[in-house]
């Protein structure tokens, strides 16, 4: 990984503590999305490791799993010349949908993705700003999985490994360019 570029990234994440509730520390993207050659930088960094893991396989990015994650999917897909597919919370996709249930802290959400979004068999990764608990990230997955589509990785920009997100996503590979307690 091209090191000065990661720790352009790295420096433009910024933490604050008791938020948004007592006891959690935010890590907060926004300047990161402020700094243009940040953001460019965490892009360029994603798609280089999805070209040297994947070569020409991947078909689409998929994206749009929450309001930050809605960033990087399309920023991603252009990158690498390649079409997003949206993943969005219930009820903002127009269009037959078929959605996924997963657990919040605080309650229940769903994800929807259009029906016809994808053919079976195509390939796909997964983008988030983000991975916490990985409960939004394996019910995208289960959504592609309805299309029968092939999750080929999920990725995220910063992942919260303390709260061993990645282990809800089983068998399908992970990736974060950054990782925190």
């Amino acid at each position: 990984m091209a090191e000065p570029e990661l720790q352009l990234v790295a420096r433009r994440i910024r933490s604050f503590p008791d938020f948004p509730i007592p006891g959690v520390l935010f890590r907060d993207i926004s300047p990161l999305l402020k700094d243009p050659d940040s953001f460019r930088a965490s892009i360029r960094l994603l798609a280089s490791h999805l070209k040297k893991t994947h070569g020409n396989r991947i078909d689409y990015i998929a994206g749009g799993l929450d309001s930050r994650g809605f960033l990087f999917g399309p920023s991603l897909a252009q990158e690498l010349g390649l079409g997003c597919v949206l993943i969005r919370k219930r009820g903002k996709l127009p269009g037959p949908t078929v959605s996924a249930s997963y657990a919040l802290e605080y309650g229940k959400a769903e994800l929807e993705i259009q029906r016809d979004a994808l053919e079976p068999g195509q390939k796909v990764v997964v983008v988030d700003d983000l991975l916490a608990t990985g409960g939004t990230m394996r019910a995208a997955c289960e959504l592609l999985g309805q299309l029968q589509a092939e999750v080929l990785e999920c990725v995220s920009l910063v992942e919260l490994t303390s709260l061993r997100g990645r282990e809800r996503l089983g068998p399908v590979p992970f990736f974060s360019l950054l990782q925190y307690e």
